[in-house]
Order: C-alpha cells, then structure tokens, then sequence
C-alpha cells in the first residue's frame, strides 16, 4: 500500500471514464508483426516509472515477437478504472495490483489463476506470506512485484541530542522519549496520522483486528480494537506529541516536517525512502533510523503487509495470456527486483533478491529488519474498503470533533454494509 492508502475511501465517490485498453489494442495486432500486450502500472509516475518503463524495453528485447505498451495510470484511480474496464471486456492484459484488490479483482472473475504457469515458476524463490496474500479460495491471483509494512521512522541526530539511544520499543517509551526530545532539542518527538491504515498497527498491539474474517464477526469495537484506538488517540495530546492534521493535506505536511528535521519521528512505508534522502535532514543516509513499530500493552508489535502483485486479465485471448505470464516471470525475477530496488528503493518480496548490493541502502537495509513482524491480511475481497469508514470517523475523533465510541459506533454501522453476512 502506498501513499494512496488514503484512496480507498475517495475511489467510491470518483466518476470515472474509463476507456478500453487491453481489449481493443489486442485486437489491433497484425499478424505479421508483435503481439502488444498492454500494461497498466500503477506505481509512481515521477519517482518509480521510470525504472519500470525501462525494464519493459528490456523484455521487448529479450522477446522481439512481443510488444508491450506501457501505461501509466494513477494509484488512485486504477481500482475503479479497472473495475469498470474489465465488466466492459476492454481491460489491459496485466495489472499492477494493490495487494487488497487482488482477492476483490479475483472474486468478480477478472484475474488469471496463476498456479502451474510460468509466471509462478519461481514460487519458492518467493517470501510465502506473500504468496498467501495473492490467494483467493485456493488460488493464486497475483505474483508479488514489490512489498512494504509500517516502521518507525526517526532522526537519529535529534533523539541523540536528547540522550535518547534506541528506539522507543513500545507506545508508551514513544510519549516519554517525545516528552524529553523537546525538552531537550526543541521539536516534536512524534507526529501520527489520522488514516485507518496507519491507525492498524495499533489494532495488532493489541491482538485486534477490524474484523476476524475466519469467524465472519466485525471486532471493530471489541474491547481489545479500542483500547488500541485510546492509545492512538493519546498520541495526539501530550508534550512532543504534534496535534492531529485532519486537512486534506496532512499526508504531506507529516512527511515534509520529518524530512525537514522539524519532527523527531513518524510512523512512514519504504514507499517514501527516496523522498527521505531528499530532505535536508537525511543527506546523510545514516541519519535515518528504522525500526519496527511499537508495541501495544499485550507486547505485540507489527504493521499490516502492503505491497503490489502483478496479475493478468482472465479476458484476455490465450496468445496474450501467455506473453502476459512470460513478461509477469521477467519482471518478478530475481534480476529485475534487484533493478528495481536499487533504482527505486523499493523492497524485492524474493529473498535471492536482496543482494549485497541491494542491501547497501540504509533504508532497503533497514525495513528488511521489520518485514518479520508484518502481519498479512486476511484473504477477504472487501478487507481493503474497509479501511474507507474508518478513514472517515477517525479524522473526525482525531479533530476533537466526534467522541472515539461514536466513530468506531458509525464505522461499525458503515462496514456491516461492505460485509452484510459478517455478525457484530
């Protein structure tokens, strides 16, 4: 998951047009000429694809009697456009998927099962979980691109200057390391986000989830899920603990006052490395500190699994599926993870990945640590969307504007519609 985490909530209200684009450019093929299968990348269109663009070409190269086009369409768009375009048959033949929209993609029909293809050729080569999060009912969907988790993010300089020398390991070592870095250095030592997905890790701390998929139950308002949300709540209020941004822009203004040394820590995805070093207070890469997030009162500490899969259209003719399965194997391989970390400070989700070379960066280097307490999500299609209420009435509890027991109150309500067959 990325940046546009947040977008799952805004998808719903977007009026797309979407036009068809696997489906007619297949059908234009000459057949005396290549076979152009049509991607839809879904990944940065500044910082990461350009790398991926490259690595098209080079598989053009590799297979000269397949052609592929290379869109790029925008994270928070591609569900819905997706969506619309596979009902209507003109989807692209290859998707960038979001890891939460592979199961919901593969129960409408829209993906390829992948099992004993060639895309999946390396399976084993693969971190496992990560295969698990591209099943549906049995199947495999997705082959995992690029994965990501939550970490604590922080300024190494700053927690020095305030005699602080590791990170905090639980919440409550964060507000008194927060308390005494600005004490003692001037700035905040924490600033949260409002957003439901980064909001989880505090449901783990605490053994919760927003529902337990394998009981149909909703425990969004379990006794366990908020005493996790009290405790985020909390780190809005305090000394060193920045107040809660609930503006539109409040992703940005989190991320720029931590790469700008005006905040001492933040909870942040790999996503955002590049745009570390970027920042004047990380031109030294050994300035950035990276650790696992913090734990809640049970000792659990961890952050959901996030990342992108690569899937194929199940619409597609079978001449392109098949170039489809060949390109997905190119661009999942061990070669082609090691480009793309490298050039995008991404994380491989194969282990033959993480090269020496790959592992020289302070920031691959480090959120590889806390990839083993990553928890996985649930193989439920509608897991992803339910994070859209929560979105909603968290910014509000967040403001000062709603009490945390009617939020969690109205989420409840609004995700007993998403899953209708799930009891409270």
């Amino acid at each position: 998951m990325r940046r546009g985490i947040a977008a799952t909530a805004l998808m719903a209200s977007l009026a797309l047009t979407a036009t068809a684009c696997g489906g007619d450019d297949s059908g234009s093929d000459q057949s005396d000429g290549p076979l152009t299968i049509t991607w839809w990348d879904t990944s940065n269109a500044t910082n990461e694809a350009p790398t991926y663009r490259a690595l098209a070409k080079d598989f053009e190269k590799a297979n000269p009697g397949i052609k592929v086009k290379y869109v790029n369409v925008p994270f928070d768009q591609a569900q819905n456009k997706f969506d619309t375009a596979a009902g209507s048959k003109g989807a692209p033949d290859i998707l960038r998927s979001e890891v939460g929209w592979t199961p919901a993609f593969a129960k409408k029909g829209f993906f390829l099962p992948l099992d004993g293809t060639e895309a999946l050729a390396d399976q084993g080569k693969f971190q496992p979980s990560l295969i698990e999060q591209a099943k549906y009912d049995g199947k495999t969907y997705g082959v995992p691109l690029v994965t990501d988790t939550l970490a604590l993010v922080y300024n190494k300089a700053i927690f020095k200057k305030a005699g602080i020398d590791e990170a905090p390991a639980t919440w409550d070592d964060l507000k008194t390391a927060a308390a005494k870095i600005k004490q003692k250095a001037g700035v905040d030592g924490y600033w949260g986000s409002t957003q439901a997905y980064y909001a989880q890790s505090f449901l783990y701390g605490e053994g919760a989830d927003t529902v337990d998929a394998d009981a149909k139950k909703i425990t969004v308002r379990s006794p366990a899920a908020v005493k996790g949300y009290e405790t985020w709540e909390s780190l809005f209020d305090g000394k060193g603990l920045h107040k809660a941004d609930t503006t539109a822009d409040a992703y940005a203004h989190i991320q720029e006052a931590f790469v700008s040394g005006k905040v001492a820590s933040i909870v942040q995805g790999p996503w955002e490395i590049t745009n570390f070093y970027k920042g004047s207070a990380f031109k030294d890469k050994g300035n950035l500190g990276i650790a696992t997030v913090p734990a809640g009162s049970t000792g659990k500490a961890g952050a959901p699994t996030g990342g992108h899969n690569l899937s194929v259209y199940a619409g597609s003719d079978k001449a392109h599926q098949d170039a489809s399965l060949k390109f997905l194997k190119f661009m999942t391989s061990a070669k082609s993870q090691e480009t793309i970390a490298l050039k995008n400070s991404t994380l491989p989700t194969r282990d033959d990945a993480y090269t020496a070379e790959v592992k020289a960066d302070p920031g691959i280097a480090g959120y590889q640590t806390v990839l083993s307490s990553a928890q996985p999500r649930p193989a439920l299609p509608e897991y992803s969307s339910l994070w859209g209420p929560l979105d909603t009435e968290l910014n509000k509890v967040a403001g000062g504007n709603e009490s945390l027991d009617k939020g969690l109150s109205n989420a409840e309500t609004a995700i007993a519609k998403l899953v209708p067959d799930f009891g409270k």
